[in-house]
C-alpha cells in the first residue's frame, strides 16, 4: 500500500501464535518492510526484555513496552513515564489485601527487572511468559527501581471480574484489562496510543501513514492513532467495534497475511 511508513502491532493474541511464537513467515516480511523504508514496531504489555528476546538478532528496532510506559530504539530509551514511589507503595498495600482473599499474583514492573513476591510454580509460570527479567523478592515494598506499571494476574482467568475493585485501588491512575488474566495499573497519561503518538512525532509520520493491529482493550489507544487500524477476528468486541478493518485470527497468522497484501 502506497504511503505506509509505520507498522505497529500488539503481540499476544495478535502477531503471536497461541504458543507465544512469532510466525515464521513474518521474518521475511520484516525485511521487506525495511527494504521499503517502513518502520516496524512491536507494541505490547510485555516487558522490554521479553520483546528484545523475541526479536534478538533482527537488527535495530523500535519497541513500545509495558503498555506504552517505555519506548526504545535499539535498546536506547526514547520515552518513559514512571509511577511515583509513594503511589506504588499505597497500591501494593491495597493489592495485598485483595490477594489475601482472591487468587491473585502481583508483578511490580521496573526498568531494570520485574519483581514478584508470590513464589508458587503456577504464578511464576504465568509471569515468566511475559517477563524475561523476573526477580523473586521477599518484599515488593523494599524494591528499588523506576516503576513503569503494576501488573495483576487473576489465576482464576477472569481479570474483568475484579475491575471495579482494582479501579478503586488505582484511583488517579489508568487501569486497563490487558488480557483474560491480566490487568495493568499505570500513570493516567500512559497507554500504547500516547507512546505511538510520541513515536509518530519523532519519525514525522502521520496516522494516515500508520498501520496498527490489536486484539484487546489495551490496544484501543494505539488503533485510534492509525487510519489503517486492524482488529483480529479473535479480538475483544470493543476492539472489533473500534477498528476499521479485521485481519483474521492470530492462530491463522492474520497479521502476516494482511501485511503480505499491503506490501505488494
Amino acid at each position: 500500500m502506497a504511503g505506509i511508513r509505520l507498522v505497529v502491532t500488539d503481540m499476544d493474541g495478535t502477531l503471536l501464535h497461541d504458543d507465544g511464537t512469532v510466525p515464521a513467515a513474518f521474518w521475511p516480511l520484516l525485511e521487506r518492510m525495511r527494504a521499503q523504508g517502513i518502520t516496524f514496531v512491536p507494541a505490547s504489555g510485555r516487558q522490554h526484555a521479553a520483546l528484545s528476546r523475541d526479536f534478538a538478532g533482527r537488527g535495530p528496532l523500535h519497541i513500545i513496552a509495558e503498555n506504552g510506559a517505555l519506548l526504545t530504539h535499539d535498546g536506547t530509551e526514547l520515552f518513559s513515564r514512571t509511577l511515583e514511589a509513594a503511589a506504588v507503595r499505597d497500591m501494593l498495600a491495597a493489592l495485598r489485601e485483595v490477594a489475601a482473599r482472591e487468587n491473585l499474583g502481583v508483578v511490580l514492573c521496573g526498568k531494570r527487572s520485574a519483581y514478584i513476591e508470590r513464589q508458587d510454580a503456577h504464578f511464576r509460570e504465568q509471569a515468566r511468559h511475559y517477563y524475561a527479567a523476573l526477580e523473586p523478592v521477599e518484599d515488593l515494598l523494599a524494591v528499588q527501581d523506576d516503576f513503569l506499571k503494576i501488573a495483576v494476574c487473576d489465576l482464576e482467568e477472569d481479570a474483568a471480574r475484579l475491575e471495579d475493585e482494582l479501579t478503586g485501588i488505582a484511583a488517579g491512575h489508568r487501569l486497563v484489562v490487558s488480557g483474560p488474566k491480566w490487568a495493568d495499573i499505570m500513570r493516567p497519561d500512559v497507554d500504547k496510543g500516547h507512546a505511538l503518538a510520541h513515536l509518530q512525532a519523532e519519525l514525522g509520520v502521520t496516522p494516515a501513514e500508520t498501520v496498527a493491529f490489536g486484539d484487546y482493550l489495551n490496544d484501543l489507544g494505539m488503533l485510534a492513532r492509525a487510519e489503517h487500524a486492524y482488529a483480529m477476528d479473535n479480538a475483544h468486541p470493543d476492539v472489533l467495534a473500534a477498528a476499521r478493518n479485521t485481519a483474521g485470527t492470530n492462530a491463522s497468522a492474520g497479521v502476516v497475511r494482511v501485511l503480505d497484501g499491503l506490501l505488494g
